[in-house]
């Protein structure tokens, strides 16, 4: 693992590769693992897979429970490691990539999202008011039973990998205070949608959506399609929220094409 300063956190970082610059955002309740498939993959890529303020081994700072605050800790790492690069988030990591894309054209040069929402409604609302209590004690059966019942919903079928991934998403929640900051930021889409800035982005834009994502479904992708006509969409198939456990190599496929425009 790479270290790096920036803002008032400790950022933990895997780069993979040679050439292009390319930022890889991941979701809630995630870290930087959850892209090492795509980043050996996409070798031709200087990839550099960031964990989030709080998630994974990166510290909690003084969190905001922001988007815009998760979004300039995403341009201070571009600032100081990466230089303008192409930037690639997933769900939660795709919110903060067009947020970024919107305030800093010069430093993203293009933005690909993957199961990204950029308003909350109502029922999402309720889920993230009920994980942000839960997570308060990540010990605890409740939340652990939640996040395995999220990570299962967010699966295409039963997986032989649920229990791996489990482990994986509660080691990246850690204490939980980086979760309830990021489950904050996304709750905050509902009051204050991320959608009307999207119409001034100027950089260019991917939108992937997975078949069966039953959290960012085919509403989500049309939202972001409407509201920057120029952006592509891609499909990646016999996949749900989680594509990149369902389907790694159509992701990697879908990214590779996103990319290489």
């Amino acid at each position: 693992m790479n270290r790096t300063i920036t803002n008032d956190i400790d950022v933990a970082y895997a780069t993979y590769g040679t050439g292009e610059p390319a930022v890889f955002i991941h979701g809630l309740a995630e870290d930087h693992r959850s892209w090492s498939v795509q980043q050996q993959a996409l070798s031709r890529f200087h990839s550099f897979a960031y964990d989030l303020r709080g998630h994974g081994r990166t510290t909690l700072g003084q969190g905001d429970g922001t988007l815009a605050q998760l979004g300039t800790d995403l341009l201070a790492f571009m600032e100081k490691v990466t230089g303008p690069a192409v930037v690639v988030g997933f769900s939660l990591g795709g919110a903060i990539a067009l947020w970024a894309a919107a305030e800093r054209p010069d430093l993203v040069k293009k933005a690909v999202v993957l199961g990204t929402s950029s308003v909350v409604g109502r029922s999402a609302l309720q889920f993230y008011d009920n994980r942000i209590g839960q997570a308060a004690d990540t010990g605890s059966a409740v939340f652990r039973d939640a996040l395995r019942a999220d990570t299962a919903a967010g699966l295409f079928r039963a997986h032989e990998l649920l229990d791996e991934v489990v482990a994986a998403r509660l080691d990246a929640v850690g204490d939980g205070r980086g979760y309830i900051n990021a489950a904050r930021a996304m709750r905050g889409l509902n009051a204050d949608p991320l959608t009307p800035r999207l119409s001034s982005i100027k950089t260019p834009v991917v939108v992937i959506g997975a078949e069966h994502d039953q959290f960012c479904p085919q509403k989500a992708a049309s939202i972001l399609l409407e509201a920057m006509p120029g952006a592509e969409f891609l499909n990646v198939p016999e996949a749900g929220h989680l594509m990149g456990v369902d389907n790694p190599g159509a992701v990697t496929a879908a990214l590779r094409k996103a990319m290489d425009k």
